[in-house]
């Protein structure tokens, strides 16, 4: 069995690939965010037999030697420990830069001196910022529009530094809008679905035009791994897409269609990015996976929200529906 690295196991998409990459038979190493609460996040709710099986190691991304401890002896790292909510980005920016870019150059130092065999640093499609042209390629000017976006900006070039400078097998994965289960409410499809559920009738959102490229989290997954799985994607840079653009206003209506048609949208001031800020069109182009990978995606839009809605409803406990989560 190959032994791999994920961090930000305890995340969202994090569990999401631990938990697949068990079910592919690999011998997968987990890292957490250290607390004194001897929480696992999201691997806690993983069944009995897939929990057995991960090696669960606690530490802080910020740390270089708990980080390069954790990646001893292992083939490959999954790097996805990072914080991302914007909003809380124009808060505490100091906290981006030492997790975001700190955290993964921590990686990539490890990764040289122990030599390991591949590293897929994670992206995110905000370092695009708005739309210059669709859908968007790997190719498109990058655009640091919040403190988190530049943040990931820096973390991308290191990488691109360390593959140049020091031939480190790197591969940049960049996912577009990714939602699913066990997903924060700090994300747009859970606000939205959290609030319904909840029996509001008045749904609190921020800007309705926007658009963005939403991918259900195990077609993200599935991007992940074949990724890895090919060498031709070394050195590159790879949006992980679904080609596809729908406005946050359609969303919500699509989503109130479906659990409770008789409620509405207020926009709440608090909630709205400032104007220069908003990445107002994100549409990707997935032409690039699908040409170095067999990579395909399994879920429609409306199957993954059905999916989506369906956890949800079963762990509505584990939600804040009536504060606004940055």
């Amino acid at each position: 069995m190959k032994k791999v690295l994920v961090t930000g196991a305890d995340g969202f998409i994090g569990s999401h690939l631990t938990e697949a990459l068990i079910e592919a038979g690999y011998d997968v190493r987990a890292f957490t965010f250290y607390n004194s609460f001897n929480s696992w996040g999201w691997l806690d709710s993983l069944p009995k037999y897939i929990k057995n099986q991960i090696d669960i190691r606690s530490g802080d991304i910020r740390d270089p030697n708990g980080v390069r401890t954790v990646m001893e002896d292992v083939e490959s790292v999954f790097h996805l420990a990072a914080l991302i909510a914007i909003p809380f980005s124009y808060q505490s920016p100091d906290a981006y830069v030492d997790t975001n870019i700190k955290g993964t150059l921590n990686v990539l130092q490890a990764a040289r001196s122990l030599e390991t065999g591949r590293i897929l640093i994670t992206s995110t499609s905000e370092v695009y910022g708005s739309a210059q042209y669709v859908p968007i390629d790997e190719k498109h000017p990058f655009q640091g529009q919040s403190p988190y976006s530049a943040t990931k900006i820096g973390a991308d070039r290191l990488a691109e530094s360390f593959y140049k400078s020091f031939s480190l097998p790197v591969t940049i994965v960049r996912p577009f809008n990714t939602y699913g289960p066990r997903q924060s409410a700090r994300a747009v499809i859970p606000t939205i679905i959290t609030q319904l559920l909840s029996g509001m009738e008045e749904i609190q959102l921020g800007s309705l035009t926007p658009t963005r490229d939403f991918n259900y989290v195990k077609d993200t997954v599935k991007g992940f791994m074949a990724i890895e799985k090919s060498d031709n994607t070394i050195g590159e840079e790879i949006n992980i897409a679904s080609q596809k653009e729908v406005s946050i206003g359609k969303l919500a209506e699509e989503l109130i269609k479906q659990i409770n048609p008789k409620a509405k949208i207020k926009c709440g001031r608090e909630r709205v990015r400032p104007e220069k800020s908003e990445v107002t069109r994100l549409v990707g182009s997935n032409q690039k996976l699908k040409s170095l990978t067999n990579w395909s995606s399994d879920y429609s839009l409306s199957e993954g929200l059905k999916e989506t809605i369906d956890w949800i409803s079963k762990n509505l406990n584990k939600y804040k529906s009536d504060i606004y989560n940055i």
